[in-house]
């Protein structure tokens, strides 16, 4: 009797995520928690390089949203709100259409995690715990608009977190409800799809503009580190 072998279909393989964009989705995903410890711990030095580092990143992230690679272009997955919310109505269909890069739902909330990372680093800039830390430009803006960051700078970390849990759980029910494997496409830049989908490759951005880029966003963030009072008190 013949027997019956089924043979997987081919899959060929899309470069999706450069370099850059996942430098800077792991390095934050690092440094948020470094963050938090260093605060809770009073390793309030490395803190603020945690700080001057994340927001480095997310300064960069913003001008390659605006420049870099297709899938890194805010234009290219920013949809309309409905738009977001009919994909998320459609999660549980198992045969979804193949997507390079942010879907419909996931692209604002990559634009919400850079506002609050941005928001977040900035108003530690500007804050003050009275005591012993103090950033570089609190004493620029005068002790009500600073007190106003500090309050901001405590409160916006657990809205961080909570959107993080989101995230992680959205990329859970991705791998359960639709079989899609969102993490390792995100680790190693390259997504496995049916040989026979007809899909464009995604055009990479220059990895000297990305360079350049990132070098003026340090230059930027080390300027302003430098604008701290010689003494805190």
């Amino acid at each position: 009797m013949a027997s019956d072998t089924t043979h997987p279909a081919p899959t060929r393989r899309l470069a999706v995520w450069d370099p850059w964009v996942r430098l800077v989705h792991w390095a934050i995903v690092l440094l948020i928690p470094f963050s938090y410890w260093t605060a809770t711990t009073s390793r309030f030095d490395w803190h603020f390089r945690s700080g001057y580092a994340i927001l480095t990143l997310v300064l960069f992230r913003i001008l390659w949203g605006l420049v870099g690679s297709d899938t890194a272009r805010f234009h290219r997955f920013l949809r309309s709100p409905a738009e977001a919310l009919r994909h998320l109505s459609h999660l549980r269909r198992r045969v979804a259409a193949v997507e390079i890069g942010h879907n419909a739902a996931g692209g604002w909330m990559v634009l919400l995690l850079l506002a609050l990372l941005l928001t977040q680093a900035g108003s530690g800039l500007f804050a003050d715990d009275a005591i012993f830390t103090r950033g570089p430009l609190a004493r620029r803006v005068g002790e009500y608009w600073s007190d106003i960051a500090t309050r901001i700078h405590l409160r916006a970390f657990w809205v961080i977190v909570a959107c993080a849990v989101l995230h992680v759980l959205a990329v859970a029910a991705y791998r359960v409800l639709r079989g899609q494997n969102l993490v390792r496409p995100m680790v190693t830049g390259v997504l496995e799809l049916p040989a026979a989908e007809a899909v464009a490759t995604p055009r990479m951005g220059s990895p000297v503009l990305a360079g350049l880029l990132l070098a003026a966003s340090a230059g930027f963030v080390w300027w302003i580190s430098t604008l701290a009072p010689l003494s805190a008190f």
